[in-house]
């Protein structure tokens, strides 16, 4: 089985009982960001993979990063002769119809990635033609930053000095 959330503020719970309950032996958990390339817990699982053994996740976005990498791995552990199973969208692809599924539902979850950030995208262009911009307030008004230039150039206060008086 295979268990990852993306930061460790999250749980592997949910994922490690519907692991459990499904009969999985050997559990990898990973705490990683999906969009990571470099996730050692799936390689390990990947490399201990053999003919005839299932690889069993909670959901197919917990595995993969894109729609690719997913396809990818699919398609890898199918030449392994291991069969991959999503236990939430329960695909399983030792049978045809698993396969077509995994295909299916695979596009479907990176349609909807896309348009999420398209949607955040264009809320961002939108806030930015009514003059709002995102990030933290500045810290100092016009005033500050114009008394805090004037000491600079004065040559008398060192960055750090001017950076205290100034708060």
């Amino acid at each position: 089985g295979y268990a990852r959330v993306s930061d460790a503020s999250q749980s592997h719970d949910l994922q490690m009982d519907a692991l459990r309950q499904a009969g999985c032996q050997h559990i990898y958990v990973e705490t990683a960001s999906g969009a990571r390339a470099d996730r050692p817990e799936l390689q390990k699982l990947l490399d201990a993979v053999q003919p005839g053994s299932q690889v069993v996740c909670w959901r197919l976005d917990r595995m993969a990063r894109s729609l690719r990498h997913l396809i990818d791995i699919a398609e890898m552990l199918r030449q392994r002769e291991v069969a991959l199973i999503s236990l939430t969208e329960g695909i399983d692809t030792s049978s045809t119809s698993g396969r077509f599924l995994f295909h299916v539902l695979g596009s479907l979850a990176e349609m909807e990635r896309e348009i999420i950030v398209e949607r955040t995208k264009a809320g961002l262009r939108a806030a930015a033609a009514r003059g709002r911009r995102g990030g933290r307030p500045p810290a100092m008004n016009e005033a500050q930053v114009r008394a805090a230039k004037a000491m600079l150039r004065s040559g008398e206060m060192t960055a750090a000095e001017v950076a205290a008086q100034l708060g």
